[in-house]
């Protein structure tokens, strides 16, 4: 039997106590697993630290992004408003006589996940995308990233004893490893749903496999994105120094290999934009070279800045400091707006950005539709520049899953409101987000229940109050 095979088996095994545990067991189970990744951060910092070089800081903040996303998950479950239960009394309609019927969402079953290579803690083993679907009542199998496998154990061991305190089925986590195993773990008919973070390339090839099964399962994918930022003429006049200082440390954030990196940048052409050319290439100066996840990561963005280099549309507006070939360097470039083309618009996955210089608002708008979609949009405008704003707002909106006014897209708040997930590219499926409660829906399927008897319901759907809000007869009880 494979490690695939061992692991989906397990978790099939595990389906029925796990979702009959309860949303209450399941939450104490979410604490636990969170207590146990706490009891052992100090080891599991530095293990990530020594295979991906991100720092103790950066490290230990993903940490705690992750014990509090699990205990959020917790108190989704208790509030109980997730599995939208709805009940509709027999009655007559104008339609003429209406059977009782009750209907909720439950656990879609067995689901695999891909641990990302930029998020050793937040998009790994213990992520967003595992705490949700355990949330959720569903038996996970999580494919480790080979960029940090010591990490990705070491986290899943405090899991599974997180999950063996609260009394939990074992078999709720699994861990695999190897790439053949990831397309096998989308492959095995035991696995209802898969959710992924990673290249298009990747996240492409196994959406296909996916699709292409004898009975196809959705595919989550977080996939490739370059996230366009748009700055007016007001603020590359006057705000040049303060924007180039919050957008070039936006873009060298951990090495430039967030998914959320603003890695296009639309700014004013000619006298309008000198001086925020100036200050962008200077502020890129001031940047050090820094280690990334693996030489494989390393070597494509290497090749790409060359690329780019050799790009006669290309400008280089300013590169960061040290030449050490073992690291990634930063590279701003700029280009004229009407030499845009796809080739351009393909995502760089490191400390580079592309700055697409145009020359009137027509030419701007003109540039942004030739954009895919994308996980965010930003856009930093000036007082009085309300009439540019709207416009912009039109044409973003169909190409972004979250809308920017002011700041930068590489902070994804934790919370019900995001919304990481946009168009495709983006994502395969544009419905869903991966960050936040509300990322639990995709662990999830609707039942309706028509004349069942009381005993056959679920507690969530029966007449006595379980203490949750419920739809009942059209109108929402809280």
């Amino acid at each position: 039997m494979s490690d695939v095979d061992h692991a989906v088996g397990a978790a099939v095994e595990a389906a029925a106590p796990f979702e009959q545990a309860g949303r209450d067991r399941r939450a104490a189970g979410l604490d636990a697993v969170a207590d146990a990744l706490e009891d052992d951060r100090d080891a599991i910092v530095s293990t990530a630290d020594t295979e991906t070089g991100l720092g103790a800081t950066r490290l230990n903040g993903e940490l705690t992004r992750t014990t509090y996303q699990l205990r959020l998950f917790g108190e989704v479950l208790r509030e109980g408003s997730y599995i939208e239960a709805t009940i509709d009394h027999a009655g007559d309609t104008p339609m003429g006589p209406r059977p009782d019927l009750r209907r909720m969402l439950v656990p879609i079953g067995v689901v695999g996940v891909f641990g990302a290579s930029n998020f050793p803690l937040a998009f790994s083993v213990p992520g967003g995308d595992t705490a949700s679907a355990l949330a959720a009542g569903c038996p996970t199998v999580v494919k480790a990233h080979p960029s940090h496998p010591e990490t990705s154990r070491r986290a899943f061991a405090a899991m599974r004893a997180g999950l063996a305190e609260a009394k939990l089925p074992e078999g709720a986590l699994g861990l695999i490893e190897g790439l053949e195993a990831g397309a096998d773990l989308v492959r095995h008919p035991d696995v209802r749903a898969v959710g992924f973070t990673g290249s298009t390339r990747g996240g492409r090839a196994l959406a296909d496999i996916a699709a292409a099964r004898p009975q196809p399962i959705p595919f989550y994918g977080e996939l490739g994105s370059l996230n366009p930022l748009v700055v007016t003429p007001q603020v590359a006049a006057g705000r040049a120094d303060e924007f180039a200082a919050g957008y070039i440390g936006s873009v060298t954030m951990g090495v430039g290999q967030f998914c959320t990196k603003p890695g296009l940048l639309f700014a004013p052409a000619g006298a309008d934009g000198d001086d925020l050319r100036a200050a962008l290439g200077s502020k890129v100066a001031e940047v050090p070279a820094g280690r990334m996840l693996n030489d494989g990561i390393r070597d494509a963005f290497q090749s790409e800045i060359e690329r780019r280099r050799s790009d006669s549309r290309l400008r280089l507006l300013g590169d960061g400091r040290g030449d050490d070939p073992a690291l990634g360097r930063p590279a701003l470039f700029a280009v004229d707006a009407a030499d845009l083309d796809a080739e351009l618009l393909e995502e760089t996955f490191g400390p580079a950005a592309l700055v697409i210089e145009y020359r009137d608002t027509d030419e701007l708008l003109s540039a942004l539709d030739r954009l895919d979609g994308q996980l965010t949009a930003t856009v930093h405008a000036g007082d009085g520049e309300t009439e540019l704003v709207d416009r912009l707002h039109a044409v973003l909106r169909r190409r972004a899953g979250r809308l920017l006014f002011g700041g930068f897209p590489t902070g994804v708040a934790v919370t019900w409101a995001m919304q990481h997930g946009g168009p495709y590219p983006s994502a395969s499926l544009s419905a869903h987000t991966s960050v936040g409660p509300t990322s639990i829906r995709r662990w999830l399927r609707p039942v309706s229940y028509q004349n069942a008897p009381e005993h056959v319901l679920p507690e969530e759907l029966r007449d006595a109050d379980p203490g949750i809000p419920r739809r009942v007869d059209g109108i929402l009880q809280t």
